[in-house]
Formats: structure tokens, sequence, C-alpha cells
């Protein structure tokens, strides 16, 4: 159910993207609460992207799950953070992160909803 989208300017190769979607699915289902087999991740590099007037390092998330707590939004926000810092160098400044708690019926899986 949950799913954390990772868009970066920052390339890095197949060995750091499978150390950070491995982590991150750790943390996200962790944090979270929820198994890890329903976490899923992705990862796109998008170099024609800005933050604040400038191309140096930035990341933007988006985590959306089935009964996201808002009250574990600022923890979440840390983790991810340092997450992106830890594997592609980018400053927890230039990380934006968009939470989305969605609605069971709105959640489509193994052909039915959750």
């Amino acid at each position: 159910m949950p799913l954390l989208q990772i868009d970066t300017n920052q390339l890095i190769d197949e060995a750091g993207q499978q150390a950070l979607l491995d982590e991150a699915s750790r943390t996200v289902a962790g944090l979270l609460g929820k198994p890890e087999r329903y976490v899923m991740v992705a990862f796109e590099h998008k170099p024609a992207m800005r933050f604040a007037g400038s191309g140096e390092p930035l990341a933007y998330l988006e985590l959306k799950s089935i009964g996201l707590p808002e009250a574990k939004t600022t923890e979440l926000s840390r983790a991810l953070a340092e997450l992106m810092h830890k594997h592609l160098g980018v400053p927890a400044d230039r990380v934006y992160i968009e939470f989305a708690d969605a609605p069971r019926s709105m959640w489509g899986w193994n052909g039915g909803t959750f």
C-alpha cells in the first residue's frame, strides 16, 4: 500500500539505486508499521529539475499510503531527508516531500481494492 516515489536530478549507478531502494523500503515499512511486502519504491532520474532557481542536488518525494498518520509526517520527513543525503548527497533543505493518505477504495491491488 505505501508508495514512495523519488525524483531527483542526481544520477547514481545501479548498485547505488538498489541500496537506496532497499533502505527506503525498509524505512517506510518500519515507520508506518506496514509489512514490507506491500511497500513499493520507485526512483527516477530527472536531470531537468530546479529548486530555488538552482540545479544543485535536489529531490522531490511523494509518499502515499492508506492510513498515513499525520502525526508521523515529521518523523518520516526527517528519515527520508536523511536517506536522500546519505544516498544522493542532497541536503535536507533541498528535499520536498508530499504526503498523501489514500482511501482504501481508491487504492487498487490484486484485481481489487484494499
